[in-house]
């Protein structure tokens, strides 16, 4: 999909759109909620309407951690009565990553937000629409950078079969067979699904979604920092199947989710997985959250002997992720908002497990393949909400590496890889003249117990180059630390 074709669908797909708020249903961005909540209730109300109820009305969700900040939708098209028929959205993000180490091949390992270090890079630009017009619930994201390389471009299931949508197999290798179009990594979100007038609203929705496992976004203009925890970069940024959701009450939503995979178009094994997202909101300044997630999301081995379906694993998934998001302090915006104005803190901890039986009939012990893994982080405002200071720690241990990232695609062999536990410790000092736009610079520091890390001579060959054939002795150059200074911009509208 090029991007003249995409601009042309961009415009074409303008003919729906939102007037009820609480039907809104990105999950990565439940701010917009509020936002459309504001505009139901300027729209000209009927002698012989009831007006909706609204979940989390009148609660500033801005400040929350892994939440959009805007309070103003400038791109927003109405209709004579007033009510929003569709909201257009653009963001861009862009920066350069300094790693201490100056790796020989410029390659950031062990992020999915910087792929490149000593360079300018874009990370991500999207456009998008976003509509709830008269119950009918419609959304498109369209999306490039250098991201998709990381995130969508290491799908080990559209390897499985043909027609599975991309053209990149497992870590961006381009096997050249069971692959087609190269067309859903360019597609953020597209959902379409209708609201039920039920209690405070009911969405049923299918499409591919942004992930509701973890609490930091895959939209870095949301998060308190720019390069994610380390348990947030190990779990789902999208998922692709179908979901509910339900609001009992105001201050409360729940989700059931049936998907193909984990962080996968398509499934890798033989059954769909379950999930289950929670948010209870019992004031503006207090944020619970508890997610779940259960699967079969093991594929057979490339050196599987077996034949047919003796070669799939019966290995199960588990993972629980929950967290507390917690403004301790706030001043009135009507009085003077000098000095510090707002402070809040965020703790988002996870755990999970794989067990069951390989296809070659080995037990696969929980006890040697779980993660689990925290980050704690804490922010303060100043100047009227125009500089902030973000703080934050983390760690996560993930025996057997199931999730966590490999550190070279060639050359890497580690008879260690069940002793993975990585720490972190960040800085971020924010500049936001105003809610469209972000500058950020960022320290940070993370450390294992194993070689881990990019170091001087890189993980890609002796030289540098992809090109190049590998010495038969060539093992990548790995560290156990990293130091890292980020500077980043990013716009949205």
């Amino acid at each position: 999909m090029n991007n003249l074709f995409a601009c042309g669908l961009l415009a074409a797909l303008t003919a729906s759109s939102a007037a009820l708020a609480q039907t809104l249903a990105q999950t990565t961005e439940p701010s917009a909620t509020s936002r459309l909540a504001a505009t139901a209730a300027k729209a000209p109300a009927k002698a012989d309407t009831v007006m909706a109820k609204v979940p989390f009305d009148g609660m500033d969700l801005s400040w929350v951690n892994g939440q959009n900040r805007q309070q103003n939708f400038p791109l927003q098209f109405k209709d004579q009565a007033g009510e929003t028929v569709l909201t257009a959205t653009t963001f861009l993000d862009g920066y350069y990553n300094y790693n201490f180490a100056n790796p020989l091949d410029h390659t950031q390992t062990i992020s999915a937000v910087t792929g490149r270090t000593q360079e300018f890079s874009l990370a991500l630009a999207s456009i998008g629409i976003e509509s709830n017009y008269k119950n009918i619930i419609g959304r498109l994201w369209l999306q490039t950078g250098s991201m998709l390389n990381v995130v969508q471009e290491t799908d080990a299931s559209v390897l499985r079969g043909r027609n599975t949508g991309t053209t990149i197999g497992a870590n961006g290798v381009n096997v050249g067979t069971g692959i087609t179009t190269n067309n859903l990594k360019y597609i953020r979100e597209a959902a379409a699904g209708y609201h039920f007038n039920v209690a405070y609203g009911l969405n049923l929705e299918l499409g591919i979604f942004m992930s509701y496992i973890g609490l930091e976004s895959y939209v870095t203009q949301e998060n308190w920092s720019y390069q994610r925890s380390l348990v947030c970069d190990f779990t789902p940024f999208y998922f692709q199947g179908a979901r509910a959701q339900f609001y009992p009450a105001k201050n409360f939503k729940t989700e059931l989710w049936v998907m193909n995979g984990w962080q996968t178009y398509n499934t890798v094994n033989n059954r769909p997985a379950l999930g289950n997202s929670n948010y209870y909101r019992p004031s503006e300044n207090i944020q619970l959250v508890a997610n779940f997630y259960y699967g079969n999301d093991s594929r057979p081995g490339a050196d599987s002997l077996a034949v047919g379906r003796a070669a799939y694993p019966n290995i199960q998934r588990f993972h629980h992720d929950n967290s507390i998001v917690a403004r301790y302090y706030h001043k009135d915006k009507k009085g003077p908002l000098r000095g510090i104005t707002q402070a809040a803190f965020s703790l988002n901890t996870h755990y999970g497990f794989q067990s069951g039986t390989d296809a070659a009939g080995n037990e696969v012990k929980r006890a040697d393949n779980y993660m689990v893994g925290s980050s704690l982080a804490n922010r303060i405002w100043f100047a009227k909400n125009k500089l902030a200071l973000t703080t934050r720690v983390g760690f996560v241990k993930n025996p057997g590496r199931y999730l966590s990232f490999n550190p070279s695609v060639v050359g890497f062999t580690d008879t260690d890889a069940s002793k993975l536990t990585a720490k972190e410790a960040t800085a971020t000092f924010d500049v936001m003249p105003s809610d469209y736009v972000t500058f950020r610079v960022e320290y940070l520091h993370r450390s294992a117990n194993v070689p881990y890390f990019a170091g001087p001579g890189g993980t890609t060959s002796p030289s540098g180059y992809a090109d190049q054939p590998l010495p038969a002795h060539y093992v990548p150059d790995l560290r156990d630390y990293e130091n890292r200074l980020i500077f980043a911009v990013n716009f949205r509208l």
